[in-house]
């Protein structure tokens, strides 16, 4: 029973982080992706949860934000965010906290954490860019140069940010 409720309140400890992380937003003028802070969360969750609950706590943030609740970035919501420039990126959100889960569950290192986020930061990338390129229906090569190469130097500080904060937070949780 203690198992369960810790699991419950992680799961949708991760999930409300998530959405809070969603309002600390950079506006980019040539870019309809915003920077957020959401990936450090969706590592942290890939770290501190198994995959099938790490993946659940970004389902409930992904349905809350769909069912109406502003847990998107700018405090947006519903199925034109899915469907818009940036529904790939929360896709990608699914799968890439998953692996994390996985791989950073097998060997907790500051070496594997660095790589590990290094791989989940790209599949949120193949996500988001790819869907950024259909629904704006503009080529890859132009959604890759508004929709990845200007979040690379700030990707490359939070993945070694995340990866300090979690090898810190590791003995509280």
């Amino acid at each position: 029973m203690k198992n369960k409720i810790k699991d419950t309140s992680l799961i949708s400890l991760f999930a409300a982080l998530i959405a809070i992380s969603s309002y600390l937003v950079i506006p980019l003028p040539f870019s309809p992706v915003p920077i957020t802070a959401q990936t450090i969360i969706i590592m942290l969750a890939g770290t501190f949860l198994k995959p099938f609950k790490a993946l659940t706590s970004v389902g409930i943030f992904i349905f809350l934000g769909i069912a109406g609740l502003p847990v998107f970035s700018k405090g947006q919501s519903g199925l034109g965010v899915i469907a818009g420039p940036t529904g790939g990126y929360l896709f990608g959100f699914l799968l890439a906290v998953y692996i994390i889960s996985i791989l950073v569950h097998k060997k907790h290192n500051f070496k594997n954490l660095l790589i590990t986020f290094s791989l989940g930061t790209v599949i949120i990338y193949f996500f988001g860019v790819s869907w950024l390129s259909i629904s704006l229906n503009i080529s890859l090569k132009k959604a890759i140069i508004t929709g990845f190469i200007p979040f690379i130097p700030g990707d490359i500080v939070k993945i070694i940010f995340t990866a300090l904060l979690s090898k810190k937070l590791r003995k509280h949780i």
